[in-house]
């Protein structure tokens, strides 16, 4: 393989196993031998002729090699000064002379004696072809360019290379230069041919210069970015060193182990508190005053101040808590009996997870008031958010801290407000929630308001999982219509119905007249309002469900009662009907005043809306013309079909009802529903409107003291509709005696007050001839006698 170029000569020698390092021939280095084979092998070699042979470790963490840990070409070098240690160790000056190759290994116990093949040549005798002086300059100005990159190196070094002849050796110098891996020096010295050591130098060198490259090219990039940060850094190093001088950094350090004593005190997760205890030690290494440490801070406030162990203890008294909610609101009978369940529950099971309740009605019947008296009868603390108008999803789940600002969530926040882990929550307005480019809020409430989610709640701001399973979530929604289905679903949906005359005068005279005595600074005695004038209020001056405006009628004559006490004087004041309207006004709705007139085409109707029942009158004209169809009012498509499926039935059944079979071609038919400024949609007035329309066509009046309400199908039958309680509340609030409902609705009686239920006729139908039995008054009507 080399014996064209080389001349081979046997040699036995000590050895000595080199760690991290390679030694070339030409080079002069220095290094420190301490194991005690390797002193012996130095030794003996000093006692011979001063050569040794030197290899390469393949493993610089064995400390004991044998043949077999330790490349077989090195280089044979000569011992050119020695000087001891202390500590028994020898630093060696050594001078390489020639490649070797071990062809036998001798002896392993005291020291390495090898014999080795030594490669010499007389330089005098290579001819220099093209190739290999190409390959010299190339390897010269990679040498060249490595030394301008790299200032490790003298730049003095270039001129002693450029007098080298001898192209072995120019390779083994530049590569002694050069900072590789062993690897790479291993495959350098391992190369006899002249020309490939050259190429393969040259090829190493090129890896290294671009690495180079790199490496100025991150340098230059990291020291502009640095430059400033790295002012201001030693500037506040400066001034920590001078308030430590003036001894003013002590609220520093006692900050920071107030915080690791408030972590390590808390019973937070185990994975929340190595969390903590991470961001106090990245606030530790901070300057004080840097944006990033006051970030750091206010995330470690809310860490530590959320409760994450603390919770109420639940009060499991049945009596005591049916006593506070009867004492704070009247009727109510579901909510209330749901809750008492859940505290009968707690009482055998400790465990239980939290109910969602969800209380839908009208506005002004107390949905979220009562809110806060569960919250008082389960001994626990309220929290109230109002989603009305929401759009953004980070006010449920709050900003990520990579924002400027940002802060956890609405849920988090009232958690860490209330101090206590099992709240009563209240999410009011539910059915108000908006969505747009922001997130979707309504999405972030399907994790919280599920039971098997909610126990490992991640706020974006906090980053850590919070158990929301013990907290008792209630919503109010006026209707669930615009709920999603995916959130309904999670919620236990309880209705609360308008109230009745009745509970509202209980209400009035239990809990609105005192309050507002209260609110207006007079005392009980300054004020007395008679159950007439209360009645009066009820049903003359307010038109709802709740009692809201009933309230603010009340605060209305105890503003006026106040003033009078001022102005004149006087200890007391009386009201009673026949002097309200001196305090309120004159009466806004009269209806059991004057009789309702029975007419041709006008029928009354029982409408379902979200803030309760109401009535709703429809009147139908006929009139000769070509057999059109009008329908006014704002009527929904669900509607007007209603209106055609009844037209349909009247043609279908002309003869029975003793109406001209061709009516349909020679007279017009237009439906009016009054009010037309408000839309109404919805089948149930299907029954009402094809009454109407037969009334018109028939000229016999409907009677004016029947409301109805049903589906009519293209057949006649009368289909049940929804809301029968507060279409019968509505019809009792305006003085109707008789109702016409499916009578599939039979069941739903029930749930009418039995007061209610006696003061009113209910007439079950299946068909619209029973409809038109009891709606349709027997005598003819002439409209020249009206």
């Amino acid at each position: 393989m080399y014996e064209d170029i080389y001349v081979v000569q046997k040699r036995i020698i000590p050895l000595i196993p080199l760690r991290g390092m390679s030694v070339f021939p030409h080079m002069v280095i220095h290094f420190d031998v301490g194991r005690e084979k390797s002193i012996n092998a130095l030794e003996k070699a000093m006692v011979d002729d001063s050569m040794i042979f030197l290899c390469t470790q393949k493993d610089i963490k064995v400390e004991n090699p044998t043949p077999e840990d330790f490349y077989h070409i090195g280089t044979v070098a000569k011992i050119k000064q020695m000087l001891k240690l202390p500590g028994g160790s020898i630093r060696v000056l050594v001078e390489g002379v020639n490649r070797g190759k071990i062809a036998e290994v001798l002896q392993e116990e005291d020291y390495f004696k090898v014999e080795i093949d030594e490669l010499t040549y007389d330089p005098k005798e290579i001819v220099i072809s093209k190739e290999i002086e190409a390959a010299m300059r190339l390897v010269i100005n990679g040498f060249e360019e490595y030394l301008a990159l790299s200032n490790r190196l003298s730049p003095d070094i270039l001129f002693t290379i450029t007098d080298i002849e001898d192209p072995g050796r120019l390779a083994d110098v530049v590569a002694s230069y050069i900072n590789l891996k062993i690897e790479d020096y291993q495959k350098i010295l391992e190369t006899f041919d002249f020309y490939e050591r050259l190429e393969t130098l040259h090829k190493i060198l090129q890896e290294e210069i671009e690495l180079l490259k790199i490496e100025d090219k991150i340098n230059e990039r990291v020291k502009k970015q640095i430059s400033k940060l790295q002012k201001e850094y030693y500037l506040k190093e400066q001034m920590r060193a001078i308030q430590k001088e003036l001894g003013e950094d002590n609220d520093i350090t006692e900050e920071i182990e107030e915080y690791r004593e408030k972590i390590t005190k808390s019973n937070m997760p185990k994975e929340v508190k190595e969390k903590a205890l991470k961001e106090v030690d990245r606030l530790e290494k901070m300057s004080v005053h840097s944006t990033e440490a006051s970030v750091i801070r206010t995330y470690l406030d809310w860490i530590v101040e959320l409760p994450w162990d603390k919770e109420t203890k639940d009060r499991v008294d049945l009596k005591k808590a049916r006593e506070i909610l009867n004492r704070d609101h009247y009727g109510l009978k579901d909510v209330k009996e749901r809750i008492l369940e859940f505290i009968a529950i707690r009482k055998l099971a400790k465990s239980m997870k939290g109910p969602i309740l969800c209380l839908v009605g009208p506005p002004g019947v107390g949905k979220t008031s009562i809110a806060r008296s569960i919250a008082e009868s389960l001994n626990r603390k309220f929290v109230r958010m109002s989603l009305g108008g929401v759009r953004d999803e980070a006010e449920m789940r709050g900003h990520r801290r990579t924002y400027v600002g940002a802060m956890p969530g609405k849920i988090i926040s009232l958690i860490r407000k209330s101090g206590t882990k099992n709240p009563v929550f209240l999410l009011d307005e539910i059915d108000k929630l908006g969505s747009d480019f922001r997130g979707d809020p309504a999405s972030a409430l399907l994790e919280i308001l599920d039971p098997e989610q909610n126990s490992t709640f991640t706020d974006h701001y906090i980053e850590v999982p919070f158990d929301l399973s013990k907290v008792l979530f209630i919503t109010t929604a006026n209707t669930t219509s615009s709920i999603p289905p995916a959130l309904l679903d999670r919620m236990e949906v309880i209705r609360i119905s308008g109230y009745t005359e009745e509970e509202k005068l209980k209400i009035a005279t239990n809990h609105l007249i005192p309050k507002q005595i209260k609110e207006h600074g007079l005392k009980e005695e300054n004020l007395i309002i008679s159950e007439r004038a209360i009645r009066s209020i009820i049903n003359n001056y307010t038109r709802e469900s709740g009692v809201r405006n009933l309230e603010r009628n009340i605060a209305n004559i105890c503003r006026k009662v106040a003033k009078k006490i001022v102005e004149d004087n006087v200890k007391a004041v009386r009201v009673n009907k026949g002097n309200l309207h001196k305090f309120l006004g004159l009466e806004k709705y009269r209806f059991d005043t004057e009789k309702r007139e029975s007419q041709v085409g006008v029928a009354t109707g029982l409408a379902w809306t979200p803030y309760g029942g109401d009535i709703l009158s429809i009147e139908v004209n006929s009139m000769k013309g070509t057999g059109k169809l009008q329908l006014t009012g704002q009527l929904g498509d669900v509607m007007k079909e209603s209106a055609m499926a009844g037209i349909s039935y009247i043609r279908a059944n002309s003869e029975a009802l003793g109406i001209d079979s061709n009516f349909y071609k020679e007279m017009d038919i237009h439906v009016h529903v009054p009010e037309g400024a408000i839309p109404k949609d919805g089948p149930s007035a299907g029954i009402t409107m094809a009454t109407a329309a037969i009334s018109a066509l028939t000229n016999r009046p409907v009677n004016s003291n029947v409301a109805m309400t049903g589906e009519i199908t293209l057949r006649g039958r009368v289909l049940p509709v929804g809301g029968i309680k507060e279409k019968t509340l509505a019809a009792n609030r305006v003085g109707i005696k008789k109702i016409i409902i499916p009578y599939e609705n039979n069941k739903d009686l029930d749930e009418i007050p039995e007061k209610i239920r006696k003061k009113i006729d209910f007439i079950l139908v299946k068909n619209m001839e029973q409809v038109l039995e009891h709606a349709l008054l027997k005598e003819d009507y002439n409209h020249e006698d009206s």
